[in-house]
């Protein structure tokens, strides 16, 4: 399993994945779930997966595969991901892509132990259209993010919904949501062994059509460690001042 939440404000988008995924307590690996798409200047594109490894890979190599034969075909007049002219279009695809995955793959899957799953957070910005946010189903439906609920997340979510409820505001600064996010993700972390890390970070500013922050956390981070224990001290804190119930 895996965990993975966004951000949308109105100062752009922030994107966090984990990197574990695991097929039983001794068979433990890591794999990027954060793919980034760009063409500076006219959009940028940004895909993060939970679920069925080999299932959201496919996903992941179909959408490249039109991006090279339309580009290496002046005659294509197949849809991708950087000839659509809206985010909205581009989910449309995204999820026709998961149900092409799921007709070919979906048969074999479900009569075995895993079933077919896999989710997805789609966001971005294409041209002057607002940046936009999708939470992508196994069915290849989805939802978008709103001002009332500017978050969304996939796989091991219950552990680190709490504190995001909380305190996510799209008014927030990139490197407010940044770091709500990563405790989000402290939390789920401590509570959830299919969650690990490193975690991967993509920041998207509004209006850029470009990315220049993106980084991975490792567990020895510096910043993450004491972000971690400043949050648990904190807790500790406000459990101590607190009255206690009067039985």
């Amino acid at each position: 399993m895996t965990y993975c939440a966004a951000m949308k404000l109105d100062r752009g988008i922030v994107f966090a994945s984990d990197t574990r995924t695991n097929a039983g307590v001794d068979n433990i690996a890591k794999f990027r779930k954060t793919y980034l798409w760009r063409n500076p200047g006219d959009r940028v594109l940004v895909l993060l997966s939970a679920g069925n490894l080999s299932v959201s890979q496919s996903v992941h190599s179909i959408l490249n595969e039109a991006l090279h034969e339309s580009a290496t075909n002046s005659e294509s007049e197949k849809e991708t991901l950087f000839t659509v002219n809206s985010l909205f279009r581009a989910a449309r695809l995204v999820g026709a892509t998961v149900r092409e995955v799921r007709d070919v793959d979906g048969p074999m899957l479900e009569n075995s132990d895993t079933g077919f799953y896999a989710s997805f957070i789609f966001g971005g910005q294409i041209g002057d259209e607002p940046p936009r946010l999708f939470q992508i189903y196994s069915e290849g439906n989805f939802i978008e993010a709103t001002e009332d609920t500017p978050f969304l997340q996939i796989g091991e979510h219950k552990y680190g919904k709490p504190i995001l409820d909380r305190v996510a505001d799209p008014k927030m600064r990139l490197g407010e949501a940044a770091k709500l996010l990563l405790l989000s993700f402290d939390s789920t972390i401590r509570s959830n062994l299919s969650v690990g890390m490193p975690l991967d970070l993509l920041i998207y500013e509004r209006d850029k059509l470009d990315v220049n922050r993106q980084m991975r956390i490792e567990e020895n981070d510096p910043y993450f460690n004491e972000l971690s224990e400043n949050w648990s001290e904190a807790l500790r804190n406000a459990f101590s001042s607190s009255r206690e119930l009067d039985i």
